[in-house]
């Protein structure tokens, strides 16, 4: 699911000395259950229950590629429209990345975009009308999965923990690593059968002193958690989190038509 996106002006002296761009040389993780055709629909909650949204899950393969795009309608107007290409031969490796977020519903509108062919990736970020672009070159380790949260979690062991590595935007791209980690059992009920699932903790990794002083300027990265329906063939059924920084923690979760 979605990931961090842009920190704010304030912080960006502090990352760009203390955040260059290297790769932690992770291993890609291995593909075990393959992607294929999706058309989920979902709804987006605060954390006390109401609705504050719809969205659609949209995903087709070609071969081994294949082409997921999320959006999520806000019901003042606003729009998270975010989508991934990634290939899954034996490995998932992420192709290219596109995010855009409009409305009152975020403190600023965000254009970005990765493509590891061309080693491309270009920012874009209006606030309190003041615009900020970067654009340029990049090289996106193995390892790189802005955007396939939830696809990454479906595809880990039961019981593993994995640190991958996403691009955050400040403007210029930094990595962080993500880390995956089961954080307990979860009853999911689907009708009148209960069923057993997994909750996970997504923590961001960005080290002691760049976490220190993205705390005190009130800029660190939240964590999230999910929870992925993990008997016989796996399941997206919800995560909880916010969309940018210091935003609200909305829950996205599946819903069915009726």
């Amino acid at each position: 699911m979605p990931q961090v996106a842009f920190f704010r002006r304030g912080v960006l002296a502090v990352i760009m000395v203390l955040a260059p761009w290297s790769s932690l040389e992770a291993a890609p993780i291995e593909v075990r259950f393959v992607e294929g055709a999706v058309h989920g629909l979902l709804l987006v909650r605060s954390l006390s229950g109401e609705t504050v949204g719809h969205g659609d899950l949209l995903q087709t393969a070609y071969g081994d590629r294949v082409e997921s795009r999320l959006i999520l309608r806000f019901k003042d107007g606003s729009v998270h429209d975010e989508q991934v290409v990634f290939s899954q031969q034996r490995v998932f490796t992420l192709l290219s990345y596109r995010l855009m977020q409009r409305g009152p519903s975020f403190p600023e509108t965000v254009e970005i975009s990765l493509d590891r062919k061309t080693g491309s990736y270009k920012a874009r970020s209006v606030r309190d009308g003041k615009e900020q672009e970067s654009s340029g070159s990049v090289e996106l380790p193995p390892d790189v999965y802005n955007g396939m949260a939830a696809t990454i979690l479906k595809n880990l062991a039961r019981g593993a923990s994995e640190t991958v590595q996403v691009v955050v935007f400040a403007p210029k791209p930094r990595l962080i690593g993500l880390e995956m980690t089961p954080a307990g059992a979860q009853r999911v009920v689907a009708g009148d059968l209960a069923r057993q699932a997994t909750r996970y903790a997504l923590k961001p990794k960005l080290g002691a002193a760049l976490r220190f002083f993205a705390t005190v300027m009130g800029m660190a990265p939240a964590d999230q958690e999910c929870v992925i329906l993990t008997e016989d063939v796996p399941a997206f059924v919800r995560c909880d989190g916010p969309l940018y920084v210091k935003g609200p923690v909305w829950r996205i979760e599946q819903t069915v038509a009726r």
